[in-house]
């Protein structure tokens, strides 16, 4: 059974510890979209799908971006949609809705989209980083 919108920013909000509903479905919007444009191909397609409706048109809808940005690049850019957003709280923000997708998208998919992003990502989905090894 495909999740709904509201169990994903419910999962958010306990995630974030955000006070209210209304905030936890803003930041998700804004992480979603800012993700949207970062991943692309089979994996963006997989993410959509895994995702419920709402939230998959959210990823789905943004523009490819033209190069990949850093973990940091990632996180300073929610900053900039989020209004009074610092970088820490922005990484708050982030961590807390990417920690929550791999219960929808799973670990496999959240795996193959690491895969596809600059070093540093891993660790704003709730992962260790691993470094490959020489």
């Amino acid at each position: 059974m495909k999740r709904n919108w509201a169990e994903l920013v419910d999962a958010v909000r306990e995630s974030g510890q955000y006070p209210t509903r209304a905030e936890a479905e803003r930041v998700t919007r804004v992480v979603l979209s800012a993700l949207g444009g970062h991943v692309t191909g089979d994996e963006r397609v997989a993410l959509a799908r895994a995702l419920p409706e709402q939230a998959a048109r959210v990823v789905a809808g943004q523009i490819p971006a033209t190069r990949p940005l850093t973990a940091a690049e990632f996180v300073e850019s929610v900053a900039a949609r989020i209004e009074g957003a610092t970088t820490a709280t922005a990484r708050w923000d982030v961590s807390s809705v990417l920690s929550a997708l791999p219960h929808w998208a799973g670990d496999e998919l959240v795996d193959r989209i690491l895969a596809q992003l600059p070093p540093g990502y891993a660790l704003l989905f709730g992962r260790a980083e691993l470094m490959p090894t020489a």
